[in-house]
């Protein structure tokens, strides 16, 4: 009754003030709520004289009360699972599997192609590094016409072909691999030994292949249909690139383990087929769920018309006859009325068909680094990137460092979850701080607290129980300087041996290793060693584990600025680009650990990488304060 009268007020007030301005939608908004409110306060009243009447004749009407009480808990009872139903139908959940039978299949390949290469090749890196200086070069030098692919087919095409091509890589993949396991001694009797070497190149062919296929799914999925789903609603954008990001954190730690624990408890074999078995399956479910969200979302049908591939290279050839000649006119669209200039400027070039072809990648490859130069979040993006260059982060090379100062498998394994648990708390903590602060100032703050947990980094390059020695790096100096030489035999105590000099590498021969997730597990370590003091291992880790809250809410900052301010025809040449940005760098921290392996150089990488991370960070600054300079003269 209370909220009649609340709506004949309003309505009385609106008679009484008849230049008031009321939104249609608003009025009937109100008056919607009133009459469900009068006719739920009609229910009740209706329900209390039934009462009264009840209890005067005999009860008879309680029955009916309880009924249509019933009737309301029954049909709000149906809309809790109704609601659910429609969500689990919905594009976003569909996405969300899609991306965790994705993700869980990228990482048990990853992980597993670098144990079989080992056992393939005798134990030895050989092959192992190969294949990661392909995929990085691959990546590196093609990203940008992925990109560009991505930018120029249909959304569902793109998917759907690297869907494919990705599965199929791996599967075959893993058919060969579980033919030159079982007959491994044949093989390498057949060719003098050649055809072993021919099934080694196509194994990393096609585990290449299956990377970049997986490169092009990614910037298809995650940098742009997310976008075109949540219908560019920043909100919406943001829990869905948290929710994706908190999906990888777990599949990262996961997948391996499972892959790991099926290849230990049964063989390399079995490991392969559990693989071609999990990709064939995953293929199927995410080429329906794909299908289904690209039908439910009509908005992913609608992309910028692209441009065939000898349009572009004539046009850009025009252009570039016209700059030659001093004319300043920009060239014509092709049109049926300049079609005969055009046949004629591609007589005049007679080049072959593989030449133009050639030259119109090269063309796109240029194109397509100038427009990631032109985009506004350039600095955004490259400071992104500086953050690869970096040797502190739970991979083999910080791994193996610990091994070396007395850390068991054990503990790493519990290291490596409580990171994964914090990087899970970033993912909550850039939702949080974007809502607050906005999505700039997120990335202010996460980079302050990234780089602030880095100086326990830093400083356990100097606490008690490091072995950093600066006099290996120059020989000379230690000959020279006998105080400097003994204050370097005295820090090398702290040093945990393995079985060699005191110039071992980081990571030793792969005879002695055992491969679980990211972590090395080594047999020849002298058990009962321990180092003089844990600080400074500790406060690595502290540092590493803590640093990873702001890096990870820095990366989902970064990748929502990106996504918001590249235009859709760019999107994905642009993140095409920032791929192979991110594979340079982190090519350049392998380098570092190839230019000073020993663990008493690790305290000078660890100030590297800090560097490094400091001018990424620095460069996000810039684009910061650029962005509000921009805001405030907008306003």
């Amino acid at each position: 009754m209370q909220m009649k009268l609340v709506v004949e007020f309003f309505g009385l007030f609106y008679e009484m003030c008849p230049g008031l301005q009321v939104v249609p939608d608003t009025w009937n908004k109100i008056q919607h709520w009133g009459t469900t409110a009068g006719t739920e306060c009609d229910i009740r009243t209706k329900a209390m004289s039934q009462r009264v009447n009840a209890s005067q004749c005999g009860g008879v009407m309680a029955e009916l009360e309880s009924d249509n009480i019933r009737d309301a808990r029954n049909n709000k009872a149906r809309s809790i699972p109704g609601s659910a139903l429609i969500y689990l139908k919905g594009p976003k959940f569909l996405i969300y599997v899609s991306g965790a039978l994705s993700m869980w299949g990228d990482r048990m390949w990853h992980f597993a192609i670098s144990v079989f290469l080992i056992e393939l090749y005798g134990r030895s890196l050989l092959l192992t590094a190969v294949f990661g200086l392909v995929v990085a070069g691959s990546v590196l030098l093609l990203g940008a016409l992925l990109g560009d692919w991505v930018d120029r087919n249909p959304r569902n095409k793109v998917a759907h072909a690297s869907l494919f091509v990705q599965n199929i890589s791996v599967t075959v993949c893993s058919i060969v691999l579980m033919l030159v396991f079982s007959y491994k001694q044949r093989i390498e009797q057949i060719w003098d030994g050649w055809l072993t070497v021919v099934c080694y190149t196509v194994v990393i062919i096609l585990a290449d292949v299956a990377n970049l296929a997986s490169t092009a799914l990614t910037i298809a999925i995650q940098r742009d249909w997310i976008v075109v789903i949540t219908g560019y609603n920043r909100g919406h954008l943001a829990g869905m690139n948290a929710t994706m990001r908190r999906i990888d954190q777990v599949t990262n730690i996961l997948a391996p383990l499972a892959v790991g624990q099926v290849m230990t408890l049964a063989s390399n074999v079995v490991g392969c087929g559990f693989i071609l078995g999990w990709n064939l399956v995953s293929l199927i479910v995410e080429f329906f769920f794909l299908s289904r969200v690209y039908r439910i979302v009509p908005a992913l049908s609608v992309k910028p018309p692209g441009v065939e591939v000898d349009e572009v290279y004539l046009q850009r050839m025009e252009r570039r006859r016209l700059q030659a000649e001093g004319n300043v006119a920009q060239p014509q669209p092709l049109t049926e009325g300049n079609c005969n200039t055009r046949l004629q400027l591609k007589e005049i070039t007679d080049l072959p068909l593989c030449f133009r072809r050639f030259r119109w990648l090269m063309s796109t490859c240029k194109d397509g680094w100038r427009a990631y130069y032109r985009q506004p979040v350039f600095l955004a993006g490259m400071g992104l990137a500086f953050l690869y260059t970096t040797v502190l982060g739970f991979d083999c090379i910080t791994t193996g460092y610990a091994y070396t100062q007395g850390i068991s498998g054990s503990l790493l394994s519990l290291l490596m979850g409580v990171s994964a648990i914090t990087g899970l708390l970033g993912t909550v903590m850039f939702t949080r701080l974007r809502k607050t602060y906005g999505l700039v100032n997120t990335g202010i703050i996460s980079s302050c607290l990234h780089l602030g947990c880095l100086l326990l980094c830093v400083c356990s390059v100097f606490a008690p129980g490091s072995p950093m020695d600066l006099s290996l790096l120059v020989p000379d100096v230690a000959a020279n300087s006998s105080e400097l030489g003994g204050m370097g035999r005295q820090r090398q105590k702290h040093t945990y041996p393995l079985g060699g000099g005191s110039n071992q590498p980081l990571l030793p021969d792969r005879s002695s290793i055992h491969w679980t997730n990211n972590t090395v597990l080594f047999d020849n370590v002298p058990s009962g060693t321990a180092p003089e003091s844990y600080v400074s291992i500790i406060l690595l880790f502290l540092g590493v584990i803590t640093a990873r809250i702001g890096l990870w809410s820095f990366d989902l900052t970064v990748t929502q600025l990106m996504q918001e301010n590249i235009c859709e025809s760019e999107r994905g040449v642009v993140n095409g680009v920032q791929s192979s940005m991110n594979y340079l760098m982190d090519l350049l921290h392998f380098i570092m650990v190839i230019s000073a392996p020993q663990p008493q150089h690790f305290g000078i990488l660890v100030i590297i990488s800090v560097l490094f991370i400091t001018v990424g960070h620095t460069m996000y600054f810039l684009y910061a304060h650029q962005a509000k300079r921009k805001s405030r003269l907008n306003t």
